[in-house]
């Protein structure tokens, strides 16, 4: 055996491990029982539409009032611009989307280490509905949501990252309900 083939590199482990997390994401939907209907497909696209919704609100908000400054205001920028480009996504395969819901995000928007711990839970709530959901749906919607999923995680790492946190706290994300998902965007200010 050669000396390169030998070696392994940390970059050749996690392009190895994205392969198989990619591999296991997409046959996720395959292991379910029930089959994922149209109408379940309908109703989790409209739980998402509610997160999207709440996440481009909250960082238009945020960018609106000024109170961010440096990286903080980077970060708001750049997630607000994703999380429209997402909101866009789903709302293109929703027949009829849902009104956006009302909200009162309070000093969130505003105040730096407010919006840095309402950024990070909320970036949180949008991984554990996206995984939460995911075997409740058609594999068409499934990988379309896989897309967002890890973009929505990065987001969480990096505002944890900002605010001098663990970026990755645990091995594994605990996904929550529909009713889960509901509360915890309640408790960050929107009106259901």
């Amino acid at each position: 055996m050669g000396r390169l083939s030998s070696r392994v590199t940390r970059a050749t482990l996690l392009k190895q491990g994205a392969c198989a997390a990619g591999v296991g994401l997409v046959a996720i939907p395959a292991l379910v029982d029930a089959a994922p209907s149209a109408e379940q497909d309908a109703r989790v696209l409209e739980l998402l539409l509610m997160v999207e919704y709440t996440e481009s609100a909250f960082y238009a908000e945020a960018l609106q009032r000024g109170g961010l400054k440096g990286e903080l205001r980077e970060f708001a920028r750049q997630v607000g611009d994703h999380e429209k480009a997402h909101l866009e996504m789903l709302q293109s395969v929703v027949e009829t989307p849902p009104a956006e819901p009302e909200h009162d995000f309070g000093d969130a928007t505003q105040d730096g280490d407010a919006f840095a711990d309402a950024a990070a839970r909320l970036e949180d709530l949008a991984v554990a509905a996206y995984n939460g959901q995911a075997a409740n749906v058609s594999p068409e919607v499934f990988v379309a949501a896989a897309r967002i999923v890890s973009v929505e995680a990065r987001h969480a790492a990096w505002i944890r990252s900002i605010a001098g946190r663990d970026p990755a706290p645990q091995t594994t994300d605990k996904p929550r309900t529909e009713a889960q998902v509901r509360a915890g965007l309640e408790k960050l200010g929107v009106r259901l």
